[in-house]
């Protein structure tokens, strides 16, 4: 059985596997990489968000905290809460 992207995809550099079918994961690499907004600017660098997300902080949630929670949050996760005085 086909997919809909197998006839646009597939045996191309996304079809990982090279089995002519573009499962889940690589749909997700075509996604990310095709169709991504890397133009936009939400203020905090990936290397930063990242940290952030690894220590189960939303950056999201970080946003919408006023400036003393969002500190004391910051601090009891382990982190410089001035390294962020910029970015929210």
């Amino acid at each position: 059985m086909t997919g809909p992207f197998d006839d646009l995809f597939g045996h191309s550099a996304f079809d990982l596997n090279q089995d002519g079918h573009i499962d889940g994961g690589e749909w997700s690499l075509i996604n990310d990489t095709l169709f991504s907004d890397n133009n936009s600017d939400d203020g905090l660098d990936d290397e930063l968000e990242d940290e952030l997300e690894m220590a189960g902080l939303s950056v999201e949630e970080l946003e919408l905290m006023d400036p003393d929670e969002r500190r004391q949050t910051l601090e009891d996760a382990g982190f410089d809460a001035d390294d962020f005085e910029d970015e929210f």
